[in-house]
């Protein structure tokens, strides 16, 4: 039997890391405008790690990058308990003159960390990540999986001002492992998992494959098709793996064929 919540159910009483709260998104004008968000409520609580799912265009990454503060949504409001929410790609998107430790530290300069203390917590980072010899390497030097090793102690690297002052961490990943091979990728999820454990932050993270939503997240969202807005939400700390996986499946392919036959 699978747990399923209503959307929004969840958490409903804890303190959260962002909370949407009716937000709309409409891009273009007139005859031109296009909807692709509709009214959206969500709710992530600190240290909670929700996956995203649903049909191409219905609004997840719209969905991150208002989340965080690359776009504002058109109406209703985003509620952020902090201010330096980390973004990251499906491409590692490093500076390729820099170091894999320099790319780290990048944030951190940005911050006026100095540079002892930032080269110290870049450091770090990297051994978190297990790239701790790696970090004279520039990244035409690493592996893909590798590059996005050093992308995710990128964005742990932006989480850090927000957990000195005492507030969560927050990640948005829009299908970060989408472009690596299926072992390396399965290796990553297996390390971000364990990061995640060992950091605390809260995390939001897109993918449109389902058995890696439901092997990474505490809780799977689902997105209706453009516009989207929550459908149905399901909690991956009950239930049957495999019944889970089915029952999400089923789903998302309804809501696919609808967005196909719209």
């Amino acid at each position: 039997m699978t747990a399923t919540l209503e959307p929004s159910a969840a958490h409903a009483t804890a303190d959260a890391a962002v909370t949407l709260s009716g937000v709309h998104k409409v891009f273009g004008h007139g005859a031109a405008a296009v909807s692709a968000l509709d009214g959206l409520d969500l709710r992530v609580a600190p240290g909670e790690f929700v996956c995203l799912l649903g049909a191409s265009g219905c609004g997840k990454s719209t969905l991150l990058n208002l989340v965080a503060g690359l776009d504002a949504p058109t109406s209703g409001t985003i509620a952020l308990t902090t201010s330096r929410p980390a973004v990251m790609f499906q491409e590692a998107a490093l500076m390729p003159w820099l170091t894999a430790a320099r790319n780290v530290e990048l944030p951190l300069r940005l911050a006026g960390l100095k540079r002892g203390p930032r080269r110290q917590k870049a450091g770090e980072l990297l051994d978190l990540v297990r790239l701790g010899g790696a970090g004279h390497k520039r990244p035409h030097e690493l592996s893909g999986g590798m590059r996005q090793r050093v992308a995710l102690a990128r964005a742990l690297a932006s989480t850090l001002g927000s957990a000195e002052e005492g507030t969560p961490g927050l990640l948005l990943m829009d299908e970060p492992f989408a472009a690596l091979d299926a072992i390396t990728r399965d290796v990553l999820q297996a390390e971000l998992v364990r990061v995640w454990r060992e950091t605390g932050n809260a995390i939001l993270f897109v993918t449109h494959d389902v058995r890696e939503a439901v092997r990474l997240g505490q809780r799977v969202v689902l997105l209706s098709s453009r516009p989207g807005r929550v459908v149905r939400e399901w909690d991956t700390t009950r239930g049957d793996e495999a019944t889970l996986i089915d029952d999400i499946t089923s789903h998302l392919r309804e809501v696919i064929s609808g967005h196909a036959a719209a």
